[in-house]
């Protein structure tokens, strides 16, 4: 009896152990899979839309390695993922590309997405004009088109800057319930969430498709690109792009409208009031009058080259005292 269970004991201990080494070869197999993979951050908005059609339809399946969309609710964690290596590639604007160029990393810029935004007032706040944004908040991510924007609107009807509070809300979702809690005077929203915030009965005071503006962008890492499986990568990934672009221009963006409230997060009952006549472009680089606008704001904000050098140093000594805590774990 005794020496029954000694077995026993000796053979549970070697489970365990084997049990240890098969997860520890899947873990390493598992991180060569990624490594391989040509990984993309993406936000809950209609500028990634014709990622998410590739992804659903296996219009990426072509690429080995395959492609991973690494999924945020803010611009700035896109970013951030981008800078420190997390990703090769993200959907962002021009003000936020140009300025992590400004910062030291190299961009290609694959694609000019048909990204927009619309500035809303809440309901309650009795603000129907742009020239009644005086003494108001603004939501808004800081360095991005949206700051851009702002500063933009507020200029066309004279108003002084100081006097139109901009308050930095990144989460989208966050920024949808700040709204309906009457905690934010306006702010500024992509589809699909200008859309829901449309449906509450909040009021459009602006929108960027009516002057022609184009800032959103799919970038990639100038570094990473240079290495002929990632080139062979991106070369494919922009074929489903295409592809994925001219279905949803054929049939409409409603036609995917379960797949928006799957990777948008948003609810259905208000798809069928998204707009349908939203065109996607097959990938091509930016317009230059649009990287103009950025560059010659951003020029404005950060004026001198010392500025950006700063900008530059802040974040690699962010990215050091990052490593730093990751040694001490």
């Amino acid at each position: 009896m005794l020496l029954g269970c000694l077995l026993l004991l000796v053979a549970c201990g070697q489970s365990y152990e084997e049990t240890k080494r098969i997860s520890r070869e899947q873990r390493r197999a598992a991180a060569r899979k990624d490594s391989a993979a040509l990984k993309i951050a993406v936000m809950p908005t209609l500028d990634c839309l014709p990622l998410y059609v590739a992804e659903s339809y296996q219009l990426l399946d072509t690429l080995r390695g395959g492609v991973r969309l690494k999924y945020y609710m803010a611009q700035m964690d896109c970013d951030t993922a981008l800078e420190r290596g997390r990703v090769e590639g993200a959907i962002s604007d021009l003000v936020r590309s140009k300025r992590m160029e400004r910062r030291g990393m190299k961009l290609r810029y694959v694609a000019a997405t048909n990204g927009h935004w619309q500035l809303l007032t809440n309901r309650n706040a009795r603000v129907r004009q742009l020239k009644q944004l005086d003494d108001k908040m603004v939501a808004m991510t800081r360095y991005s088109a949206t700051d851009l924007l702002t500063d933009r609107v507020v200029d066309s009807v004279k108003l002084d800057r100081d006097r139109v509070f901009k308050v930095q809300i990144n989460d989208v979702s966050v920024r949808l319930l700040m709204l309906q809690n009457n905690e934010m005077d306006a702010q500024w929203m992509a589809e699909p969430w200008a859309t829901a915030a449309r449906m509450l009965k909040h009021t459009v005071v602006y929108d960027t498709r009516k002057e022609d503006l184009r800032l959103g962008v799919l970038v990639f890492r100038e570094k990473e690109m240079q290495h002929p499986e990632r080139s062979h990568q991106l070369q494919l990934l922009t074929k489903a792009w295409n592809q994925a672009c001219d279905s949803i221009n054929k049939y409409g963006v409603r036609h995917y409208k379960l797949l928006i409230a799957k990777r948008c997060k948003v609810k259905q009952n208000m798809l069928d009031s998204l707009p349908d006549n939203l065109r996607f472009e097959h990938a091509q680089g930016p317009r230059e009058q649009d990287v103009l606008l950025a560059e010659k704001w951003l020029a404005k904000v950060l004026p001198s080259s010392k500025s950006a050098k700063e900008d530059k140093a802040k974040s690699e000594k962010g990215k050091a005292r990052k490593g730093k805590g990751r040694r001490r774990r």
